[in-house]
């Protein structure tokens, strides 16, 4: 990845790869050759968290490719990671974050994010549930957790960290007791829930916006029948024919063209390599305006809870 471009500056100074390879989904025993496929084709940015159960395959991964004599070296490569609901109690930040560290086989991860804003009941069960399948909450505020967090750059674990899932006045919160400001939200974004009001807000405030699921999530088990297809949007397809694109090739552009990070996640060496390839065409205006006004605020990944 040579062209400035294909970069966005966070606030530390940092440079973000506007492309990363998603993780989240990937199965265990096809992660690993997804990862060093990616790293082989020039992806220097991979989105992992602790909650997907496959850091440690991952960290296999970088193993093999990751080093001094090796093809990449480890400041070549930006990898985030993310805190799980059940570690939100300030005592258990660090031990997850080297938890991680271990899993992947780092010395330090370059962005940390809270994966939500909700806690769940202290342990190392993912989704501590009730008899009657209700979720088990802590009542930790996540001001509390995001001071933890912030001991993890003092102790120079982690460059960055951020916020996942949250909203504008939750991020807003955040801010008011923050002393080490959060870099990233990562959120679902995709032409259908373009987020453009939350993407301005972050932005005026310093926070650079990473999209997950940002081609529609069309691998879910959970799909309804009748949700829209992302990918067979005709306008989408029109603009594919045009720039000799394919549709998902014109949303990541879209993404990176209003200076939103992308994540899309794949396993398929073919797409993995084709994601990559956005930064060698531009859309217009129009074009751009088109895209952002798909917008239905359709969520494909609906929380099973909310939060004040």
């Amino acid at each position: 990845m040579s062209a400035a471009c294909d970069f966005i500056a966070l606030h530390t100074g940092q440079k973000m790869p506007l492309i990363g390879l998603g993780t989240w989904k990937s199965e265990r025993g096809q992660v690993k050759a997804a990862v060093k496929y990616a790293l082989s084709v020039g992806y220097c940015h991979i989105d992992c968290a602790a909650a997907y159960s496959n850091e440690a395959e991952i960290g296999e991964a970088f193993q093999e490719c990751l080093g001094p004599n090796k093809v990449i070296k480890r400041e070549n490569l930006f990898v985030t990671s993310k805190l799980w609901n059940t570690k939100h109690h300030p005592e258990d930040v660090e031990p997850a974050l080297r938890k991680t560290l271990g899993d992947l086989k780092l010395d330090y991860l370059d962005l940390y994010l809270m994966h939500w804003p909700h806690a769940f009941e202290r342990g190392d069960n993912l989704f501590p549930k009730n008899p009657d399948n209700t979720m088990r909450y802590d009542y930790t505020d996540y001001k509390d957790t995001w001071k933890a967090m912030e001991k993890l750059v003092e102790k120079g674990l982690v460059k960055a960290i951020g916020l996942s899932n949250f909203n504008s006045r939750q991020i807003d919160d955040v801010l008011s007791v923050a002393v080490v400001k959060p870099a990233v939200l990562q959120v679902e974004c995709h032409p259908y829930l373009a987020q453009n009001e939350l993407i301005a807000h972050c932005q005026k405030r310093g926070l650079v916006v990473t999209a997950y699921s940002p081609l529609g999530s069309p691998d879910r088990m959970w799909k309804h029948p009748d949700e829209p297809v992302l990918l067979e949007e005709p306008g989408i397809k029109k603009l594919a024919e045009k720039y000799s694109k394919s549709p998902a090739q014109i949303i990541l552009r879209w993404q990176v063209q209003r200076q939103v990070v992308a994540i899309p996640k794949s396993v398929t060496p073919a797409r993995i390599q084709q994601n990559l390839q956005v930064f060698d065409f531009s859309l217009t205006e129009e074009e751009m305006g088109h895209i952002g006004s798909l917008n239905k605020n359709w969520r494909y990944i609906v929380p099973m809870i909310t939060v004040n």
